[in-house]
């Protein structure tokens, strides 16, 4: 509704000076370098957020197969002899 609102002031010439200069930096090159690198960063961070997650099912796999391998050499903790 604001939009609406800002766009009929603008079509009317009624537009305070602040939403004037708003919509002109939405419109300029800068704002868009901006938005870009801020979708850049997200699609960065989202990336990071995924590594960890996947180094984490490693690491649980790993510990998994070491589990396992005690196990099958009869290993109970208690009576193991390096």
């Amino acid at each position: 509704m604001a939009v609406d609102l800002a766009e009929k002031q603008l079509r009317e010439g009624t537009a305070s000076t602040q939403v004037i200069v708003h919509y002109l930096k939405l419109a300029s090159p800068r704002s868009d370098l901006e938005r870009e690198k801020l979708e850049s960063e997200n699609a960065l961070l989202k990336v990071k957020a995924d590594a960890i997650e996947a180094e984490q099912r490693t690491e649980e796999a790993y510990l998994a197969a070491i589990e396992a391998m005690r196990i099958y050499q009869g290993a109970d903790g208690d009576d193991y002899e390096e």
